[in-house]
């Protein structure tokens, strides 16, 4: 199963924004230059985030974004559904009748039990729980130089990035 960079990125942006913005919003240049990921593509997945109510914005000098909700009612599984789309691993595997195959297909049932396995899983996470465990991992990542190996992208370890740029309280 893979999961779309815009689900990839867009959680990795939500949580570098919750991370950081303790001490008011955060811009999305700093979040582009700690995730190492491309602004323009950001400001894509931001608008998504903001039109469904989990992130909110400031305009002005000391403006940017924050979370618009506390992080333990923001779960993985709600964002990545907004920035997936219908949620679904294929098309056939949501509810509406789509294929001329559908009534003799014997691998919908597969498809679609998996998208709610994932799903049921990340609906399980919240916000708060990443930021708990980034700063529970803190002090111990930098020192661990290969601490989520299973966490490989194409551009960088998720967590171990993050936790270096994030400001311990």
């Amino acid at each position: 199963m893979r999961i779309s960079t815009r689900s990839r990125y867009g959680t990795r942006m939500m949580l570098d924004i919750a991370l950081h913005s303790t001490d008011g919003p955060v811009r999305i240049q700093d979040v582009a230059d700690r995730q190492g990921l491309s602004i323009k593509y950001l400001e894509k997945l931001i608008r998504l985030l903001k039109e469904a109510g989990f992130i909110m914005s400031k305009r002005g000098p000391k403006g940017g974004h924050m979370p618009s909700k506390p992080l333990d009612q923001i779960t993985v599984g709600a964002v990545v559904r907004v920035l997936e789309g219908d949620g679904m691993l294929v098309q056939c595997s949501g509810g509406e009748s789509c294929c001329v195959n559908e009534p003799m297909c014997l691998t919908r049932r597969v498809w679609k039990s998996a998208a709610n396995a994932m799903f049921e899983k990340l609906e399980s996470i919240t916000f708060a729980d990443l930021a708990d465990e980034m700063t529970r991992l803190h002090v111990d990542i930098t020192t661990i130089p290969d601490l989520f190996p299973e966490m490989h992208d194409d551009h960088c370890d998720t967590a171990k990035h993050m936790a270096k740029s994030y400001r311990h309280p």
